[in-house]
């Protein structure tokens, strides 16, 4: 259809007066013009979701997130503010629910149960080469408006390092890592309904 609508403009008495390179210029502002109606009828049609959460907002207006309190035998002690914080921003940042300290339509709560190493790998000398450093949360999810959506379940994250690093010089990286990983899965479980 483009090719024919400039064959029929170089028809016309008007595009025969131009001088050949006025000619090219008139041909390639016809070509960028239908360019750029083109892209704006495909964009039209592009639909948007609100950050990947599926919400009914006319039905739920507000979340009530507790703190997890910290129940595994080995704590590092910034790892419960650094998870508590990032779930709560998860939600304000993704959502458009009101965060409130009781009586939300959805509520969430649960606990830090699991924080631990383990040797994962050995090299070929029959020493530890990775170290695997994992962090589990168990989540109790109501929904007051649809209490078929309720479920407690564990969500679980891990990493690896490598043994001739010390802990201490890995983990708030590890942690910051497994904290993010652990808050998208309880953010999918909860309102992305994937």
């Amino acid at each position: 259809m483009t090719g024919h609508f400039i064959a029929d403009l170089n028809n016309m008495d008007l595009t025969n007066r131009l001088s050949p390179c006025n000619r090219a210029i008139h041909r390639l502002a016809l070509c960028l013009t239908m360019a750029v109606i083109t892209i704006s009828m495909v964009s039209c049609s592009v639909s948007y979701k609100f950050n990947s959460a599926s919400i009914d907002y006319t039905k739920i207006k507000s979340i009530q997130i507790a703190d997890f309190p910290i129940r595994s035998s080995y704590v590092w002690g910034p790892m419960g503010p650094m998870f508590n914080n990032q779930l709560k921003d998860q939600f304000a940042s993704h959502t458009k629910l009101l965060q409130v300290k009781r009586n939300g339509d959805l509520k969430i709560e649960g606990e830090i149960t699991r924080y631990e190493q383990r040797n994962k790998s050995v090299s070929a000398e029959g020493a530890s080469a990775q170290v695997e450093l994992s962090m589990t949360v168990n989540v109790r999810f109501t929904n007051n408006k649809k209490h078929d959506d309720d479920f407690e379940q564990q969500f679980t994250a891990q990493r690896t390092f490598d043994s001739t690093l010390q802990l201490t010089s890995v983990q708030e990286g590890l942690v910051q890592e497994m904290v993010k990983d652990i808050v998208d899965q309880i953010f999918n479980a909860t309102v992305a309904n994937w």
